[in-house]
């Protein structure tokens, strides 16, 4: 048997252990994080990374505090909402709907840790929904990811078959237009903005006084 000499087995360099490591801890905590998350009965206010590939931008605080104010302000507290494609608006709505049921419809698979708060959805396949859930909602919150008619008209179909009353619609302004044509709604004053600023404006879009109900 011939000796293994220890050039048969590459080290790392120093500085690609160090990269390595950071890696993993980084990936420790996200799986600690996750795992908190999904075994406690309150939401913690840890947001998720952005994942531009997804198209995914997050709202900055003062957009979050005012949607959710709007959200409160315009449904009862045992009305439902739904949020589809905007989830970062999830985790302080929870903590203060009350006895309000949300449910976040979602691609992303993350957020599979909200538990039976979390519907899987591909705005491709816009009915591709549970059943029994047509005109469930009292108020509908939508932020279609990507600023192209053909995902607005999708996400349009999803909004009416779940919509029973409210519903409120970030887009790009690039969209307005188009908007109006497809749904009974009209532009807010108010604006939506980001954590990162986007080269795209951003309005909000309803079809009713949202800008009363936020004041």
């Amino acid at each position: 048997m011939s000796d293994i000499c220890d050039d048969d087995n590459p080290q790392l360099s120093k500085e690609t252990k160090a990269i390595l490591e950071q890696f993993l801890a980084e990936k420790r905590v996200r799986e600690e994080e996750m795992q908190l998350l999904s075994n406690s009965s309150s939401i913690p206010s840890t947001f998720f990374e952005e994942d531009w590939q997804l198209s995914q931008f997050w709202y900055n605080e003062e957009t979050i505090d005012t949607l959710i104010r709007g959200a409160l302000n315009v449904t009862n507290p045992t009305d439902k909402i739904a949020l589809i494609s905007c989830p970062t608006l999830y985790s302080k709505l929870k903590s203060n709907c009350g006895d309000r049921e949300i449910n976040i419809f979602e691609y992303d698979q993350r957020f599979k840790v909200y538990g039976q708060d979390f519907i899987p959805y591909d705005y491709k396949y816009p009915l591709q929904l549970p059943r029994n859930i047509s005109s469930n909602y009292d108020l509908v919150i939508a932020d279609p990811p990507f600023l192209s008619e053909e995902c607005l008209t999708k996400i349009s179909v999803t909004i009416k078959h779940l919509s029973k009353r409210h519903i409120i619609i970030c887009t790009g302004a690039v969209m307005e237009d188009f908007i109006k044509r497809l749904m009974d709604v009209k532009k807010c004053d108010f604006q939506p903005s980001h954590r990162n600023n986007l080269a795209n404006e951003f309005y909000c879009y309803s079809n009713f006084d949202f800008d009363k109900v936020i004041k």
